[in-house]
């Protein structure tokens, strides 16, 4: 890590972003070992954002409207 990687942390902690959000974003920009590791960790996570990701603008049935 690094000082950036702080700061930029700080601000999304000001921005009040939510911990699944934040781990969703994770995954998305996770290397192999890192993915794997988010998976093995948070897997329903990991399956939600499959689905979204896969789903027109990431609305699912379950959703509504």
């Amino acid at each position: 890590m690094s000082l950036y990687d702080y700061k930029v942390s700080q601000e999304l902690d000001k921005a009040d972003t939510p911990f699944y959000a934040l781990i969703m974003a994770a995954m998305r920009r996770a290397d192999t070992d890192n993915l794997s590791r988010l998976k093995a960790l948070f897997p329903q996570t990991f399956e939600e954002l499959k689905k979204r990701y896969n789903a027109p603008g990431g609305q699912l049935p379950e959703d509504g409207g």
